[in-house]
């Protein structure tokens, strides 16, 4: 049982790291697809109460945005395990700028998240904590220990 939080801004890279690392085993909850908190939570309930893990494929820049997802799978006994996507604004906007429709985000948007981004800590509740760095290569994942250490 497993609950994954991504962190990090619009058009970081975050579902398509979803794709590549979790589409086959975690179910994915992500509000650009629910369109609602309302639908989020029936999501977010039936993981938990099935036991089936999950990514919270949102930007959660904040301590209080993820708090909400800490403590629920806290209370059904989940392993948390959070994704940080080092920002890169250019490469974001770059992104963005691809992107079509509702998809892509109006730029004061992408800065707006960029300025309330705080890194995730153990003191949060995490069990693992991972930077993930995207580049033209594709995705460097390390590991955030305890003491900040890489």
């Amino acid at each position: 049982m497993e609950c994954v939080i991504f962190i990090g801004i619009q058009a970081s890279g975050k579902s398509t790291f979803y794709k590549e690392k979790f589409f086959k085993t975690h179910m994915r909850i992500n509000l650009d697809m629910l369109r609602s908190r309302h639908r989020e939570g029936v999501f977010l309930e039936a993981s938990l109460r099935t036991s089936l893990p999950f990514v919270v494929d949102n930007t959660n820049p904040t301590m209080e945005d993820r708090k909400k997802y800490i403590e629920l799978a806290q209370k059904y006994k989940f392993k948390i395990v959070g994704y940080y996507f080092e920002p890169n604004y250019e490469l974001s906007v770059e992104r963005n700028e691809r992107r079509q429709g509702k998809e892509k985000v109006a730029e004061v948007g992408i800065r707006s998240t960029l300025k309330k981004l705080q890194p995730p800590s153990y003191q949060e509740g995490f069990d693992e904590l991972y930077r993930v760095r995207s580049d033209s290569d594709g995705f460097q994942i390390e590991s955030i220990t305890k003491d900040g250490a890489r």
